[in-house]
């Protein structure tokens, strides 16, 4: 069996299918702005990266079934929810591509769906009954919160060393997809030290994936990307590529960059001119280094386990993630 990308979501469809099955079926409510917004938010594309990591992590110990789907779908509610949630807050217009729901059924309508998703990722969460799966996904959406307003205090200011990149996106993006793993190996009845592997391995995975996604504002198409390019720099976000440049770029050129970010309107010619600056003090190049980093540690905490289809292709998503350009 191979295990490149295509390959690895066509092995596990049945499995992601079975979790899909649940989220429509939560989605049939008698308000019917839910389904409404809830059917143009998953159905707008994305990989469905967090229930697979569930799906693989229970998978692993040869757990299937109602509880895993179920499982898969509480995580995906999560992840959408603070989507919705964002955009709003960001003021996003475009999501994978499409309208960002708020740009459609305006702030109130899809704050109050983001908190029906939320609800109800919890709500399954319960039925599973197995508590360290609740406390995982708790303290994931808690810490989702902190991470963005953290992010949210720290609008326009230059000044955010790593420490604080890394604070901001474990709640961001790598708190979540350790949840999902966790709680796929309590499922698979998997030992402590598996159980925390698992955790382990989605923690760092999600701080990989989380620095390529902000890699990838700089640098991909934006048609294949689903949003505009520079949209971080445009919001006042500093993410990694942004901390490397102000730390090597001379202090003319450092000067500028913080006076860019500060400023409440950019223009086309501000983002080429820090694409230049990228470019001459390599910080694409190390940010993508710092993001094989943690790719390279998360495959590390797959070593205790023997091989497996599962753990390739927890190995191959990975390599996915911190390479693919949209």
């Amino acid at each position: 069996m191979k295990t490149d990308i295509n390959s690895i979501w066509e092995y596990y469809r049945e499995d992601l299918a079975l979790a899909e099955e649940k989220i429509n079926e939560t989605l049939k409510t008698v308000a019917p702005a839910i389904s409404v917004v809830g059917n143009h938010l998953f159905s707008s594309g994305g990989k469905r990266v967090r229930p697979l990591l569930a799906i693989l992590s229970s998978r692993m110990f040869g757990t299937r079934g109602d509880d895993v789907s179920t499982l898969a779908s509480s995580v995906e509610f999560i992840h959408a929810a603070s989507l919705i949630h964002d955009d709003v807050v960001d003021g996003a217009h475009v999501r994978r591509g499409q309208p960002a729901a708020h740009s459609l059924w305006g702030n109130q309508v899809v704050i109050l769906v983001g908190d029906f998703l939320y609800a109800n990722a919890l709500r399954l969460a319960n039925l599973l009954e197995k508590q360290p799966i609740m406390d995982a996904l708790c303290t994931a959406t808690a810490k989702m919160s902190e991470g963005e307003l953290i992010q949210l205090s720290k609008k326009g200011n230059p000044e955010v060393p790593e420490e604080d990149y890394l604070k901001i996106i474990q709640g961001k993006t790598a708190i979540l997809m350790s949840a999902a793993c966790k709680g796929g190996a309590v499922l698979g009845n998997a030992s402590q030290k598996e159980v925390d592997a698992l955790a382990a391995f989605g923690l760092k995975f999600g701080y990989a994936f989380q620095i390529a996604d902000d890699v990838l504002d700089y640098m991909a198409e934006e048609k294949a990307f689903g949003k505009s390019l520079g949209k971080d720099l445009e919001e006042g976000k500093i993410t990694l590529p942004l901390i490397y440049l102000l730390k090597d770029a001379e202090p003319k050129e450092a000067g500028r960059v913080k006076e860019i970010v500060r400023a409440e309107n950019k223009t086309a010619s501000d983002l080429s001119y820090v694409q230049e600056l990228f470019q001459k003090h390599r910080s694409i190049e190390k940010s993508s280094q710092r993001a094989h980093q943690f790719l390279n540690q998360a495959k590390a905490e797959l070593n205790i386990f023997n091989d497996s289809m599962e753990k390739a292709s927890l190995c191959a998503i990975a390599d996915y993630a911190v390479t693919r350009r949209k």
